[in-house]
């Protein structure tokens, strides 16, 4: 049997959690949520990089969907379109009650895969989603949405972002009560995007495990998206999983100075870096036939998996692919149906199946499960927060 065989086999026992899916926003983006011009039931290469039936094929048992929403979206718009971002996930799921399961808990993850369904839950991608507001934050919760990335590519009022020019240092007093308050309803703190004075700043303060939803190994390739070591050493100590993602410019040197040049000439054209439609899609295939584009590969990310492994250890890490977020994706892993050759790699490099399944399911289940449990222990001590930005941190300056 050869290596690509016994991954899919390992897949079916094992399947993949995967931490970050960005299609609610390319729904919203290319179609306005017309599920019917993009009906995922059916495969939609060429539109998207997710459908069930390549969700299928990939070993996909679990999903983050990502209820995004730009940070050109600030106040009450952005609140309002990560409730239309939650609403459309509820319409995917009444619409293929046989394929995906709601998930909320651990237990509703291993109840899905019991069932031969892929579980589905939600991440708010970026602390603007909450417009300032703790009760925002537990009303997200009560929507269920099981973690919150503190930033996007911009500053929030009360954390940096790994893209962004610093703001409060880290987290702000506030920040700090934000990862509390979410500590104590069970919501996961997700350090994707944050600079890394905000990673520190979140695991002195958290006390219950927190994740990188899609980020990958700064020493590998030394981008600001990624994780340092000395935070995949905390992150051990935290008992969290950092979920290495899949994005070229992320992961492979050579790629940063083209993105660079790429993400220019979309802005030349009129059009947001991010842009994924078709027709965005066309201006990238013009510059890429011009400028050849460098390739990660499978091999790249295995990179990055085994040093996360070699510093945080096997039970702190995980895979979080970002689809559908990202133009480019490596040879192999252009779309959701790719990870058995992801685990096909791993396991040429001699990574066992006990090793695979803690990477693929075990890990991530934990980690949502020993969030419960402090969120149990913290709320039989003390209710919610009512605490504001202003009280904490002072008028806005």
């Amino acid at each position: 049997m050869d290596n690509l065989d016994r991954a899919r086999l390992l897949l079916a026992d094992h399947p993949v959690v995967d931490g970050h899916n960005d299609l609610p926003w390319a729904l919203r983006e290319q179609v306005g949520y017309d599920l019917d011009a993009r009906d995922i039931a059916v495969d939609q290469t060429g539109a998207l990089q997710t459908d069930i039936p390549r969700l299928r094929a990939g070993g996909v048992g679990a999903q983050f969907w990502s209820v995004y929403v730009a940070t050109s979206l600030t106040g009450d718009d952005a609140v309002s379109a990560t409730l239309e971002q939650i609403d459309v996930v509820g319409e995917l799921l009444a619409r293929h009650p046989a394929d995906l399961r709601r998930a909320l808990t651990a237990d509703d993850m291993e109840r899905a895969r019991a069932e031969g369904r892929i579980a589905s839950l939600m991440g708010a991608e970026g602390g603007h989603s909450i417009n300032n507001s703790l009760g925002t934050l537990r009303s997200l919760y009560a929507l269920g949405v099981r973690y919150m990335t503190l930033t996007h590519n911009d500053n929030t009022d009360w954390a940096d972002s790994a893209t962004d020019a610093p703001g409060v240092g880290g987290l702000s007093q506030f920040g700090r009560e934000v990862v509390r308050e979410m500590n104590r309803i069970g919501m996961l703190v997700d350090l994707s995007h944050v600079a890394a004075t905000t990673m520190r700043d979140a695991l002195a303060t958290s006390v219950a495990p927190v994740i990188f939803s899609h980020s990958s190994a700064r020493a590998v390739c030394d981008h600001p998206r990624n994780v340092p070591d000395d935070v995949l050493r905390m992150l051990a100590a935290n008992g969290g999983v950092a979920m290495a993602t899949f994005v070229p410019k992320f992961v492979l040197p050579e790629a940063v100075e083209w993105t660079l040049a790429a993400d220019r000439n979309m802005r030349e054209h009129g059009l947001h870096h991010l842009d994924t439609t078709p027709a965005a899609m066309r201006v990238h295939a013009d510059f890429e036939a011009a400028h050849p584009r460098p390739l990660a590969t499978v091999a790249t990310i295995a990179d990055h998996l085994g040093h996360m492994r070699e510093i945080a250890g096997i039970d702190h890490i995980g895979i979080g692919g970002d689809y559908d977020g990202t133009a480019f994706l490596p040879s192999g892993l252009e779309d959701v149906s790719g990870y058995p050759n992801l685990i096909a790699e791993l396991l040429s490099r001699g990574w066992s199946d006990a090793d695979l399944a803690k990477l693929t399911w075990q890990n991530a289940v934990r980690v949502l499960r020993d969030a419960e449990a402090v969120s149990r222990e913290l709320s039989a001590s003390r209710g919610p927060s009512h605490a504001t930005i202003e009280a904490l941190d002072g008028p806005a300056r």
